[in-house]
């Protein structure tokens, strides 16, 4: 697990969100949060300690270090960058799924700190709906066979043993992307009989491991799929990848983890190959 995480906060309620949430982690974990407020160079600096304040609250009786600091500039840099100076593990951001012209758009800062950070970012939107609890029990992971994808279940096998959590392998077959013809049967057996290979062979890595695994192939789009699997199976945890495979022999992941996150109704862990550039 985790040894130290990083919530920035601006006072809002999915910021609020997120570090409540990494306070229930924390206590459980005893981990060191680190709380960062990054405000612009013409901003009171007496209102951005008095809203540190407040997020302290937030983080709740963690029991475990916790370090607050203001910094200037921008949000996306300024949080990289401490991310990489206080070798923290992980991210915590808090967003907010906001209605745009006919869809729903993620907060452009956790989109950027999403894409572009080398640790784990554990992603809480700030919605009633949204479950947030720990322990995690139920784990589910949608893999694709891409190497992102599967050091997204890399780190979710970590976090199921850490807590005896079981892993759900999922892998949707979605057509839709990849322009096959629901009629064209043979490549859609082919595109399914790849699924459920992907599925066992992860299923076999969990038990020998030691880590309880279920596998499912689903039909389908791949965002509604997840997140209704998701909610049937009452899971406490996504763990997705950040890009994923296309292509007309292969499954699809890669941009429909941004879709994910709009809409997820847990807190999503977006993980990134270690050796990406």
């Amino acid at each position: 697990m985790f040894e130290r995480i990083l919530v920035p906060t601006d006072g809002s309620g999915p910021a609020n969100a997120a570090l409540e949430y990494a306070g229930e982690i924390a206590a459980v974990e005893n981990l060191t949060v680190h709380i960062v407020h990054v405000v612009d160079p013409d901003t009171d600096p007496t209102d951005a300690s008095e809203q540190l304040a407040d997020s302290r609250e937030w983080a709740g009786d963690a029991d475990a270090p916790v370090i607050d600091e203001v910094h200037t500039g921008e949000p996306r840099e300024a949080i990289l960058e401490y991310a990489a100076t206080h070798d923290v593990d992980a991210i915590v951001m808090g967003t907010r799924g906001r209605r745009g012209v006919g869809r729903l758009l993620l907060g452009s800062v956790t989109e950027a700190v999403v894409r572009d950070a080398p640790v784990p970012v554990l992603v809480v939107r700030g919605a009633p709906e949204v479950k947030r609890e720990y322990p995690l029990e139920t784990i589910v992971v949608p893999i694709d066979g891409s190497s992102h994808a599967d050091a997204a279940f890399e780190e979710a096998l970590a976090l199921a043993s850490d807590n005896g959590a079981t892993v759900h392998l999922l892998s949707v077959v979605d057509v839709a992307p990849v322009g096959i013809d629901e009629g064209n049967d043979f490549r859609l057996e082919q595109l399914e009989q790849y699924a459920q290979q992907v599925v066992d062979e992860g299923v076999q890595q969990a038990e020998e491991v030691g880590v309880d695994a279920v596998g499912s192939v689903q039909h389908g789009s791949a965002q509604q799929r997840i997140r209704e699997y998701t909610d049937d199976e009452n899971a406490d945890l996504v763990v997705m990848g950040t890009h994923g495979r296309s292509g007309l022999d292969r499954l699809l992941l890669g941009s429909v983890t941004e879709r994910v996150l709009r809409t997820a109704t847990t807190p999503v862990l977006t993980v990134r190959e270690p050796d990406e550039e």
